[in-house]
C-alpha cells in the first residue's frame, strides 16, 4: 500500500512539471478518555438511522444487541443504527444501582416543533432487562472493576411524521453501593 501512494504521488510530481518534490500532510484527531473510579460515561449515542413514516403511525426498536424492528407504517431506509452505550468504573463485585431518569423523552425535529417519543428503554444484560424510574441494581463481575452495557429503547414514528432530523437526550443515574 505504502508502494502504491509513493507511485501516484511520483506520477502526480511528474505530471505538474515540478522540479523539486514537496511534503504532503494529512492531519487526523486523537481523543482518549481518562475515567476515575466510582465514574461512569456514555461511550456510544443510541441511534435509529433512518426511517420513513408510512400513512400510519408505527415503532422503531433498536434492542441492546443491536438488532432492529418496525411496526405499524414506519420502515427502515438504510443508515447505521445501534444502541447506546455506557462504560462505568468501579470495584469488583460492588453493587451499583442502575436508574432512567425519565421513562418517556421527546425528540424534536431540528427547525421546528415535531416531535417523536422514545420509550420502553431495555439495558443488555442477561437477561435483558427494561429501566424504569426504579432502580435496578447489579454487581460488577470484572476483577478490574470496569464494565460496559448497551441501551435500547421504542420510538413512536407518527403517520406522515414529517422528515428531518430529530434528537432528544435521556439521561441514566448510576449509583455505587
Amino acid at each position: 500500500m505504502l508502494l502504491w501512494g509513493s507511485g501516484v504521488l511520483g506520477l502526480v510530481a511528474a505530471g505538474s512539471g515540478a522540479a523539486e518534490a514537496r511534503p504532503v500532510v494529512a492531519s487526523a484527531h486523537a481523543k482518549a478518555v481518562v475515567v476515575k473510579r466510582l465514574s461512569f460515561i456514555k461511550t456510544g449515542d443510541l441511534d435509529f438511522g433512518r426511517i420513513l413514516p408510512g400513512t400510519s403511525a408505527g415503532t422503531v426498536t433498536i434492542k441492546p444487541d443491536g438488532s432492529r424492528a418496525v411496526t405499524g407504517g414506519a420502515r427502515f431506509s438504510g443508515g447505521d443504527s445501534h444502541p447506546a452505550t455506557f462504560a462505568g468504573y468501579g470495584s469488583p463485585n460492588q453493587i451499583v444501582m442502575i436508574e432512567l431518569s425519565r421513562n418517556t423523552v421527546q425528540l424534536r425535529r431540528a427547525g421546528g416543533t415535531e416531535t417523536m417519543r422514545l420509550e420502553t428503554f431495555v439495558i443488555g444484560s442477561t437477561p435483558q432487562a427494561q429501566l424504569t424510574t426504579s432502580p435496578l441494581a447489579f454487581r460488577i463481575a470484572t476483577s478490574t472493576g470496569m464494565f460496559a452495557f448497551p441501551v435500547g429503547a421504542t420510538l413512536r414514528v407518527g403517520a406522515r411524521q414529517v422528515p428531518g432530523i430529530y434528537s432528544g437526550t435521556f439521561s441514566l443515574i448510576l449509583e455505587y453501593q
